[in-house]
């Protein structure tokens, strides 16, 4: 059982200019935070080499940083009733800034991890607080548009990331990718703590329950660790990653039972009793693994089997934001007169069209044929989050809308890492059955692949070249296979998903007034 805060202070919403420069700074600290979390991605070889490890070990840059901020993200409800949304808040961007100094300065691999452990812990409560901020600077009528500010930054850093740390890495040096956060971090904080250092929330000491905490610390490290780690350790054929496993099942069913008798839990499942919570965080959580996992699937292909670079695998990413950044205000000005519920369905049928039309790709598909799904997909991502956050917030009282913030967005960010680890698994074990199936094909009485291995060897290759090049085609042939199989799974997933949206009940007058009155 949650604790009773006391009376909470409502603050009027934001006017003119302050209210622009709030929902600035507030998406500046969100996007820097979000693109954090990709960027490293494709930077890892840089980074590898200069610090003289292997790119496996490597990888620990981007582990660390995840594994710390899903235990930290959920752990913000707690957090805010003790130091307060604006303090909180503060103390995550200028310590985030920090801890990107630190990274960049970091003389070995041991000194980078842990502080990308740092920086991923302290940038938990940045996102779901920037979201309670932002709707607080928003009258009731507005908070649509509020949601559509924000979530506009949610969804395209992610793809930005790849594309401005490759361009950092390559034109300049990887610790840059960390020292960017400085300027950003300075001009989000300076405007922030100058609007909304009045606006603080309502405190009061709350026990820390050390055991839940720990209990947390426990099972999502482990899970986080296992789901990172899973594909390069072949899953459960490894005994580190059937050691994770257990741990990680054992601790969140202790953790469950904890939390749910505990008078302080430190994180407030209560929550879950509200149809609309769940089911609104359930759905934006399993659409946005399914989102993430074709995010990191598409430009991987690319760069793997059709020869693309990671600047031009980033062109065909960039303009996934171009539609999102025209509709997500129409959607935000229109979702409080509209049933949400519409909306996410809409989001869920376009992204399933996108991935429909993706699983028809081949190997001569050209570049205009590749993004232009991609361009389609920025009408799904600016009808997906405004309308599932809306959702998920709805009807909550004041002082529970940091804590549901912070527990949804763990649910999301939990459901991208478990998307892309099975989309790059199932990705090579469908490669795997599709290779074999093809070799079968190639024998004495396939003229093809005879003729083939004729005009291969008539061109002066011998045969062990020959085989190579033969081997080479099945490869990306399987690879392709593969891939428009993910494709269309994804979207029949996506349809699936239709049903739990509806789950919800319609709120009177819009959802986004309730999700706005939970704010002020």
């Amino acid at each position: 059982m949650a604790t009773a805060a006391p009376a909470y202070i409502a603050h009027a919403p934001l006017e003119g200019s302050a209210r622009v420069w709030g929902t600035i700074a507030l998406s500046a600290a969100t996007f820097m935070n979000v693109l954090d979390s990709s960027i490293a991605n494709v930077s890892l070889p840089a980074i590898s080499g200069d610090l003289g490890v292997s790119t496996t070990q490597g990888t620990w840059v981007i582990t660390s940083f995840a594994v710390a901020n899903a235990i930290a993200v959920p752990l913000t409800g707690f957090m805010t009733q003790r130091f307060g949304q604006v303090r909180l808040f503060m103390a995550s961007v200028i310590l985030f800034m920090v801890a990107s100094l630190l990274c960049g300065l970091a003389p070995n691999m041991t000194t980078l991890i842990a502080f990308r452990a740092l920086q991923g812990f302290v940038a938990g409560p940045m996102i779901p607080l920037s979201q309670t901020l932002l709707l607080s600077s928003y009258p009731k009528a507005k908070a649509g548009l509020a949601m559509a500010m924000w979530s506009m930054t949610t969804l395209v850093a992610p793809v930005m990331g790849p594309l401005l740390g490759g361009w950092i890495t390559d034109n300049i040096s990887w610790p840059w990718i960390f020292y960017i956060n400085i300027p950003v971090g300075i001009v989000a904080a300076s405007i922030t703590w100058t609007l909304y250092r009045k606006r603080e929330s309502t405190t009061h000491k709350v026990p820390i329950d050390a055991i839940g905490l720990a209990l947390l610390v426990l099972w999502v490290g482990s899970m986080q660790l296992m789901l990172d780690k899973g594909k390069e350790l072949d899953w459960f054929h490894s005994p580190q990653i059937i050691t994770m496993a257990v741990v990680a099942v054992v601790g969140f069913a202790f953790f469950l039972i904890w939390e749910l008798t505990d008078k302080h839990p430190v994180v407030d499942l209560s929550l879950f009793k509200r149809r609309n919570f769940w089911s609104g965080a359930v759905a934006t959580a399993v659409a946005y693994g399914l989102f993430f996992g074709n995010v990191v699937l598409l430009p991987l292909w690319l760069q793997q089997w059709m020869g693309y670079t990671a600047t031009q695998a980033g062109m065909i990413m960039a303009p996934v934001g171009m539609l999102a950044i025209f509709f997500s205000p129409i959607v935000g000005l229109t979702v409080g007169k509209i049933d949400p519920r519409r909306y996410a369905t809409f989001s869920f049928l376009v992204f399933a069209l996108v991935l429909w039309m993706r699983s028809n790709f081949n190997t001569q598909a050209d570049f205009v044929t590749i993004i232009i799904p991609t361009v389609i997909q920025g009408v799904a991502m600016a009808f997906f989050f405004i309308p599932l956050v809306t959702i998920t917030l709805s009807g909550l009282t004041p002082d529970r809308i940091p804590a549901a913030s912070g527990l949804s967005n763990f649910l999301r960010i939990t459901a991208g890492a478990m998307g892309t680890s099975l989309t790059t698994t199932l990705w090579d074990n469908r490669a795997t059955l599709h290779h074999a199936q093809l070799s079968e094909a190639i024998n004495q009485g396939n003229n093809a692949a005879t003729g083939a291995m004729a005009g291969l060897a008539s061109n002066g290759f011998g045969t062990e070249q020959v085989l190579g090049q033969i081997n080479r085609i099945v490869d990306q042939q399987a690879y392709m296979l593969a891939t428009n199989d993910i494709f269309y799974a994804s979207a029949i997933l996506f349809l699936l998903l239709i049903p739990l949206v509806w789950l919800a009940r319609p709120q009177k007058g819009g959802a986004s007034g309730d999700a706005a009155a939970g704010a002020h």
